[in-house]
């Protein structure tokens, strides 16, 4: 599936299959807003927080299996799985890519 991915995306989802936050925050631009169950966090440290937190401390990783161009956008779906109540939850990750950087990321169940 990373293959199908647009480079940022792929780059991300390889990070995070890693847990590592570093690597997760590289494709993202350093303004890009991730907007989380309706939470926004803009900017690099932002992002770090809410990745440290909610993906690396329950070790959430995302398997997408499915990938599709809505809208300008990249939208990439598939199951989470970690040490958090309901694990695996399937979610839907809509990408938004501006001069090969994540600009902004809509993460919904």
């Amino acid at each position: 599936m990373a293959s199908a991915l647009p480079k940022p995306i792929a780059a991300y989802v390889e990070a995070n299959a890693q847990l590592d936050v570093d690597g997760m925050l590289k494709p993202f631009a350093a303004d890009a807003v991730l907007s989380d169950n309706g939470k926004r966090h803009e900017g690099h440290a932002e992002l770090r927080t809410l990745f440290e937190d909610e993906v690396i401390a329950v070790k959430a990783i995302f398997t997408p299996d499915a990938v599709r161009h809505e809208d300008g956008q990249v939208v990439v779906e598939g199951p989470a799985h970690g040490d958090f109540k309901g694990s695996p939850i399937r979610f839907t990750y809509r990408f938004t890519l501006e001069n090969d950087a994540i600009k902004a990321l809509e993460i919904t169940l």
